[in-house]
C-alpha cells in the first residue's frame, strides 16, 4: 500500500483537489469568523471543513450513531489521507443537482455500496486515482494526523459538518461512526444551529493558541454569477437597475475567472521541487564566500531583535 502525503489547509488546494476529482459545481473558501456576515456572503454552503490540533481522549461532541443510514462514511485506516477522507465523506452526503461528482468518485461510490465504514475506508485508501490527486500536492510541512506517531507532538486533523436528513453530523474519519450532533433547529438554516457547536470547540484552546482552520465547500460563484445573467435575458429586463446587476454580475465573474487563474498558478508553483534551486544557490554563495558573512549577518540581526525584546 502506497503512503499518501501531507497537504496543506488550504482552499487552493483542497479547490484543486476536488476539480483534480472531476467535480463541478463547488469550491472551497476560508472561513475567518463564525459571524452571520462571513456565513450569507457565501452561501450556498454544503458543507464545512474543520482543522484542529488533535489531542487524545477527546470526547465526541454528540452521539456515535452506529446505526446510521443513508449516510456515505469512510473511517481513516491510513496515515495523512484524513484531509482528502474529509472531502469524499462531504461530498458523497451532498445531492444537490448543481453539483456534478464526475466518474472518479461516482464510480468509488457505486464499488463501495454495501460496505461497512472501515472497508469504505481502506477502499479508499487504495483508490489510486484519488490518491495520486492527493499525493500531487505534497507540502513539507506536518499539517495533518500521522496516527502511527502517537507520540508526535502535534497532530492536526481534519473533520466534516454536513447536514443530513434534518441533522447535522460531524464525520470524523477516527471515529466509528458518524456523530449526530442533533436536529437542525425548526425554522433555521443548517448553519445557525451548527455555528455553537464549532465555537464551544474552539473555545477549549488556550487563548492566544490557534489550532484550527475552517473551510466552507460552496457553491460554484462564477456559475451561479452566470445562470443569474441568463435569468435576465431569458426575462428580458431592461431597466437601469437590471444594467447595474448585470454590470456587477460581469465585474463577479471576472473576479472569479482570475481568482482560478491564481489557483492554478500557487497550485504549479506548490508541486514545484525547489531543492535543487536553493542548494545551487548556497554553493554559489559559497564559492564566491558570501555565504557565512551572510550567515553572520542574519545571526546578528536576530540577536539584536531578542536583546531589543528583552529591553521592552
Amino acid at each position: 500500500m502506497r503512503d499518501w502525503c501531507f497537504i496543506e489547509s488550504d482552499p487552493v488546494v483542497f479547490t484543486e483537489i476536488i476539480r483534480g476529482f472531476g467535480c463541478e459545481g463547488v469550491q472551497v473558501e476560508e472561513l475567518y469568523s463564525l459571524d452571520d456576515e462571513s456565513f450569507c456572503q457565501l452561501r450556498p454552503i454544503y458543507g464545512l471543513i474543520f482543522l484542529f490540533k488533535w489531542r487524545p481522549g477527546d470526547e465526541p461532541s454528540g452521539t456515535l450513531d452506529v446505526s446510521a443510514k443513508n449516510i456515505f462514511f469512510a473511517q481513516q485506516v491510513i496515515s495523512n489521507a484524513c484531509a482528502t477522507q474529509a472531502i469524499v465523506n462531504l461530498l458523497l452526503n451532498v445531492h444537490e443537482q448543481e453539483i456534478k461528482l464526475g466518474s472518479t468518485l461516482e464510480e468509488f461510490r457505486d464499488f463501495v455500496s454495501g460496505f461497512d465504514s472501515a472497508n469504505i475506508g481502506l477502499a479508499l485508501s487504495n483508490q489510486e486515482k484519488i490518491r495520486t490527486i492527493h499525493n500531487s500536492f505534497a507540502c513539507p510541512q506536518d499539517f495533518e494526523l500521522d496516527t502511527r506517531s502517537p507520540a508526535k507532538e502535534d497532530n492536526y486533523h481534519f473533520i466534516t459538518y454536513v447536514p443530513i436528513n434534518g441533522r447535522i453530523y460531524e464525520l470524523d474519519g477516527l471515529r466509528e461512526a458518524p456523530i449526530d450532533l442533533g436536529p437542525i433547529k425548526e425554522g433555521e438554516d443548517w448553519l445557525t444551529t451548527v455555528r455553537p457547536i464549532i465555537a464551544r470547540r474552539i473555545e477549549k484552546y488556550n487563548e492566544g493558541e490557534i489550532h484550527f482552520n475552517l473551510m466552507a465547500v460552496i457553491g460554484d460563484r462564477k456559475a451561479k454569477y452566470e445562470k443569474r445573467l441568463a435569468e435576465i435575458a431569458e426575462a428580458g429586463m431592461d431597466s437601469d437597475d437590471v444594467a447595474q446587476e448585470v454590470y456587477n454580475l460581469q465585474s463577479m465573474i471576472h473576479d472569479e475567472e482570475e481568482k482560478m487563474k491564481r489557483y492554478r498558478k500557487e497550485s504549479v508553483r506548490r508541486r514545484h521541487n525547489y531543492i535543487p534551486f536553493i542548494f545551487e544557490m548556497l554553493k554559489i554563495l559559497a564559492n564566491e564566500g558570501k555565504l557565512v558573512p551572510l550567515v553572520e549577518q542574519a545571526l546578528d540581526k536576530n540577536a539584536k531583535k531578542e536583546l531589543e525584546k528583552e529591553a521592552q
